[in-house]
């Protein structure tokens, strides 16, 4: 009786102990089951984006970053590299050459500004004309002339922002420190900025190409920033971009501050402002023509981004070159002067002469009345308005 009574006793549990045994299984059949449907669901999400960006990239093979887009005409393309090619390397060579020639251009500081025209004829003058090259022969992508422009592009990238930022520093030191701090800037010290800025650039560029690091645009590795590149464009590019910012608007105050009123500069001092608000304006276009591209690339490593767009701001960003002596012929009066004088003495005659009528009925050969082909500067004394200065041997000399 008692063993009867213990097994219908125990028969209850024993249910139980199955029924609860059958639905653990159940739940964790189900949820294995709903584990591997979400494991599936994503790889099969990012199969189907990496499918997407596989095929976005297919339709983006047209675009070169040599030879622009395959969509347009060969003749089109050949035309638009070959005159950006060559009125940009026309504009630095005069841009070069009027801080030689022109007088109140002529100073140890405006060196920086003939480092910024160097980097931009390397630009105009090396750069883009192997891409036409490259279309003149009929030759496909090349990943050697690739490689070779963006390695360049990336070397005058740097030395135009480091020599921007230098470009500040001498601005502030010229319009606000004394006479005798800004003395000590000499000729050597301005030739050996120059250096670094040159060697820091080429080594820089010289460790990322060996290293291998990021994206690569000749192979179509559009790939994130790496943490080194992070780093480097934050020191390299960030830290002189706050600096020259900050140099220029503490300039802006103090000038403001010291001209406030009745006081009236100087002539030299005005020029010299006028020129400082040239080269804010450089540094603003700068900006323009290459932010889109460094915020598309930093954008491409967290959401893919089109390789059209990235190669076709690449190109805008590399025609600032061509730009930007245009800029400070339109804006500085003195810049302006030595481009009409360049143009005259390249473009018209070998010899910068006026004639003018004879005067109380003498006749006067042209040839008499010569200049030197050296550019005489026109603002050093009021003088110089005049159109003309008697000399006691009867000889006219006129100032441009």
């Amino acid at each position: 009786m008692l063993l009867v009574t213990t097994r219908i006793l125990w028969k209850p549990n024993m249910g139980h102990d199955r029924n609860s045994f059958r639905m653990n299984t159940t739940v964790i059949y189900n949820g294995a089951t709903s584990i591997m449907d979400n494991i599936i669901g994503f790889e099969f999400e990012r199969y189907s984006k990496a499918m997407n960006i596989n095929m976005n990239s297919d339709n983006d093979l047209d675009v070169s970053p040599v030879t622009l887009s395959s969509a347009w005409s060969r003749v089109a393309r050949l035309l638009l590299l070959a005159s950006l090619a060559v009125g940009g390397s026309v504009g630095n060579v005069f841009m070069i050459s009027a801080v030689v020639v022109e007088d109140q251009l002529n100073k140890r500081g405006n060196a920086f500004l003939v480092n910024v025209a160097l980097a931009d004829l390397l630009v105009t003058g090396l750069v883009i004309p192997v891409s036409v090259i490259v279309i003149l022969a009929g030759y496909a992508e090349s990943l050697g002339a690739c490689r070779f422009e963006w390695t360049l592009e990336a070397l005058c990238f740097l030395v135009t922002v480091l020599t921007l930022a230098t470009i500040a520093a001498e601005n502030y030191a010229r319009l606000c420190l004394p006479a005798e701090r800004y003395a000590s800037l000499t000729a050597g010290r301005v030739t050996t900025i120059i250096i670094v800025v040159w060697l820091i650039a080429v080594t820089v560029v010289a460790l990322q190409s060996s290293l291998d690091i990021g994206p690569d645009f000749c192979r179509r590795r559009l790939s994130g920033i790496a943490m080194e590149q992070a780093v480097g464009a934050s020191i390299l590019v960030g830290l002189p971009a706050l600096t020259t910012i900050f140099l220029y608007v503490k300039l802006v105050i103090r000038v403001r501050r010291v001209t406030r009123g009745s006081y009236k500069p100087p002539a030299v001092f005005s020029w010299d402002y006028e020129l400082t608000k040239t080269n804010m304006c450089s540094c603003v276009m700068f900006v323009v023509f290459w932010l889109p591209f460094g915020l598309a690339v930093c954008v491409n490593s967290f959401v893919p981004v089109s390789t059209r767009v990235l190669y076709n701001l690449a190109w805008f960003a590399l025609s600032k070159s061509c730009f930007n002596n245009l800029l400070y012929c339109v804006a500085d009066r003195h810049f302006r002067s030595a481009y009409v004088k360049l143009f005259h003495y390249c473009c018209c005659k070998t010899t910068v002469s006026f004639s003018r009528r004879p005067r109380g009925g003498e006749g006067r050969n042209s040839s008499d009345v010569r200049l030197r082909v050296h550019i005489i500067h026109s603002y050093a004394s009021p003088s110089s308005c005049r159109p003309a200065v008697a000399r006691p041997n009867g000889r006219d000399v006129y100032e441009l």
